[in-house]
């Protein structure tokens, strides 16, 4: 049995860890949930995610694992190479670190559910939302700039010359906020390092823009 990744095409969550995937080239089952229409709601998704997220990846065994991060770290321990964390700790905290700014700092406060609710509990319309979201990434993505311009541990990607977990968030960031018009040349440097991943295959075969569900 091969994997079998249950997930959105939009979905920065979910195109983390299709980035993972492919950077670790492995081969994936690709089903598609169309969340404005409530497909992750309904009682075949939420068997294998209670908590009715994606992405879910079903393991080559039936097993299903939720919660990208926590994925992605499985996939390195059983899929070591190429390594998506450096071997020393400081280097894996870092990476670690630079990662949960974008996963765990912008996207629980402006992903669709959050967003959903904004609107039908406070009547944020559009333009609201736009503003909601935008706060947020300029929140983080201005700190994460510093952080990254100031390191010298940051090479061509987030941390060195190769990617990694941390390249992966950035990646998906950068597409979710293309769909409220946010400019990253605001941070030149996730500018340049999103540039870095796009021009690698693995990433482009991760864009939303590139998935069969795509609109």
């Amino acid at each position: 049995m091969t994997l079998v990744l249950h997930n959105y095409f939009r979905s920065s969550t979910s195109t983390r860890l299709r980035a993972a995937l492919h950077l670790k080239g492995l081969d994936y089952d690709y089903v598609a949930y169309a969340l404005k229409e409530g497909a992750h709601k309904r009682p075949d998704f939420l068997a294998r995610n209670p908590a009715g997220l994606v992405p879910v990846l079903e393991t080559e065994d039936g097993a299903f694992l939720a919660q990208s991060m926590a994925i992605i770290e499985w996939l390195d321990e059983t899929h070591p190479e190429p390594p998506l964390l450096p071997a020393d700790p400081l280097g894996r905290a870092r990476v670690r670190a630079l990662a949960q700014m974008i996963a765990c700092d912008i996207h629980p406060l402006n992903n669709l559910r959050v967003l959903k609710r904004i609107a039908s509990q406070f009547g944020a319309d559009a333009e609201a939302q736009k503003a909601w979201f935008t706060h947020w990434v300029t929140e983080t993505f201005d700190a994460l700039e510093l952080c990254l311009s100031e390191s010298a541990q940051t090479g061509r990607f987030c941390h060195g010359d190769t990617p990694g977990l941390a390249d992966t968030c950035l990646y998906a960031q950068v597409w979710n906020n293309r769909r409220f018009d946010i400019d990253t040349c605001h941070w030149p440097v996730i500018s340049r390092i999103f540039e870095a991943c796009e021009s690698l295959p693995a990433f482009a075969a991760a864009a939303p823009a590139n998935q069969p569900d795509a609109e």
